[in-house]
């Protein structure tokens, strides 16, 4: 139950009184189509997690949306290079997709050039069907200590460069007619003001040579932490992140 400020001497500057309502989205009626998975469309309103990976994780974004992604395209093969708790790979292993799940916890920099070609060269070019990554929302919330770890990065700039690179390195090992999934945050910085990383992600695709082979999936963020504060300040809260999918 949510509350909203009600008030008797102005509707729109009110003294600070409060009344609980109920509050619901009505959301428009789907077309009816051919998918595998009717239930997926440009707005993903699950509430459900599923059973995968770590809820107690941080960023953990649940694996109901990597389902139903897998179950649409239906790839052979996962990359996983930002497993976090494991939440695509308990997909996969769900669904009998091989998935090549690693992280930056784990010592797997994405970022990293040498990862991906010369003699050092961790994971073959053109290798996957598909490629799953929900990265860091740059500093909005910490995750390792590494300092190549994205949430570390000092500045915009900084964390674009990195970010850039791991988009190109996941362009690299995705196959042909492969697809690309990206799930991507917007985000008030106290320093550098709105961030609009979700169009950063955009950007850095199509420098990548990649084109956008879907509707973008507005996904509802239910369980979120910063719901659960009360903050100082006025702002328009998010309550939703961006999932683009590329394809090459």
């Amino acid at each position: 139950m949510q509350t909203i400020e009600t008030s008797t001497i102005n509707p729109f500057f009110h003294a600070r009184t409060f009344e609980p309502v109920p509050v619901f989205a009505k959301l428009p009626t789907a077309p009816r189509n051919a998918s595998p998975v009717p239930h997926l469309t440009s707005l993903y309103h699950d509430d459900k997690a599923g059973n995968y990976g770590d809820r107690s994780y941080p960023g953990n974004c649940g694996g109901n949306l990597i389902r139903d992604l897998l179950m649409y395209y239906r790839p052979s093969s996962v990359f996983d290079p930002m497993s976090g708790s494991g939440t695509c790979r308990d997909v996969c292993t769900e669904l009998g997709i091989h998935c090549w799940s690693a992280d930056i916890h784990k010592g797997f920099d994405l970022c990293e050039t040498s990862n991906f070609y010369g003699d050092t060269a961790i994971v073959e070019p053109r290798s996957f069907d598909f490629v799953w990554i929900h990265p860091p929302y740059w500093r909005q919330k910490l995750y390792a200590t590494d300092s190549r770890d994205l949430s570390r990065a000092p500045t915009l700039d900084a964390f674009l460069e990195r970010y850039s690179n791991a988009i190109l390195h996941c362009t690299r090992v995705l196959k042909p007619g492969g697809h690309f999934a990206v799930l991507m945050g917007d985000y008030q910085d106290r320093e550098a003001g709105f961030v609009p990383l979700a169009w950063h992600t955009k950007d850095l695709a199509f420098k990548c040579g990649l084109k956008q082979a879907a509707t973008d999936i507005i996904r509802f963020s239910h369980g979120a932490s910063s719901s659960r504060k009360v903050y100082r300040s006025s702002f328009i809260p998010g309550l939703h992140d961006v999932c683009a999918i590329f394809t090459k």
